[in-house]
């Protein structure tokens, strides 16, 4: 189980975007990366291909970044925090906040 998830609010603590904050739009799980929204911009050059109306440019857009460099915020104490489990009463296994203790649910 990651310790992170999609639409989880992380911060990046290392690399150039280091300090900024984002939603979590998609997590690859094979390769221990996820995409956030608007951080870790790279340029891409497309080629025109006029049979699908795609037209040709450089193209901005979020690139992956290694699970390792991000942090969960916590949405009850409003921090970065480090991510523990929990089995519950009923056997199904949560995320919780070493700071503050609480559940993490995914919104």
């Amino acid at each position: 189980m990651l310790h992170i998830k999609k639409n989880d609010e992380v911060m990046v603590i290392s690399g150039k975007s280091r300090g900024a904050q984002g939603k979590v739009l998609q997590v690859l799980p094979q390769a221990n990366r996820a995409i956030v929204q608007n951080i870790n911009f790279v340029k891409k050059h497309t080629r025109a291909n006029p049979q699908q109306n795609i037209q040709g440019g450089i193209v901005e857009r979020e690139a992956p970044i290694h699970l390792s460099n991000l942090m969960l915020i916590c949405p009850e104490c409003k921090e970065r925090a480090r991510v523990g489990f929990k089995n519950t009463a009923d056997g199904t296994k949560v995320r919780i906040c070493k700071k503050c203790s609480a559940i993490i649910t995914r919104q």
